[in-house]
């Protein structure tokens, strides 16, 4: 993976979920996530860096367990004719699924986007 792939993807989470507080961005120690770009990019948008020891895969426990899901539940199932197609329906998978509808027992049963929803009641509840 390219540093400039790691970036637009990162760019696009930023612009679509616009963060206002700090947010730890996780990743392992490739040098797309080492180099100065990378690095230059999270302080501009008030990122910190959080990256995996070498060699220590329970570090990255959570992305691993979701690219298994991804894998298991979707990609498996299916045969892509193109990149684009495979790309559109990873794309479906995680924005219009696992998003919004896949309950998961860590966050009570609810869908990723249900528990954040939980989540800023609470903290506003209590500012």
């Amino acid at each position: 993976m390219t540093t400039d792939l790691a970036l637009q993807a990162l760019l696009a989470a930023v612009w679509r979920r616009k963060p206002k507080d700090k947010v730890i961005i996780h990743s392992d120690q490739g040098s797309q996530y080492t180099g100065g770009e990378w690095q230059s990019f999270l302080g501009k948008h008030n990122q910190i860096a959080s990256m995996s020891r070498r060699g220590n895969c329970h570090d990255n426990a959570v992305a691993e367990s979701f690219f298994q899901l991804l894998k298991r539940e979707r990609i498996r199932r299916r045969t892509y004719l193109t990149r684009d197609a495979a790309r559109r329906d990873v794309f479906e998978y995680i924005e219009m699924f696992y998003n919004l509808a896949r309950k998961h027992t860590n966050n009570g049963m609810l869908s990723p986007v249900d528990y954040e929803i939980k989540q800023q009641k609470i903290n506003e509840a209590g500012d």
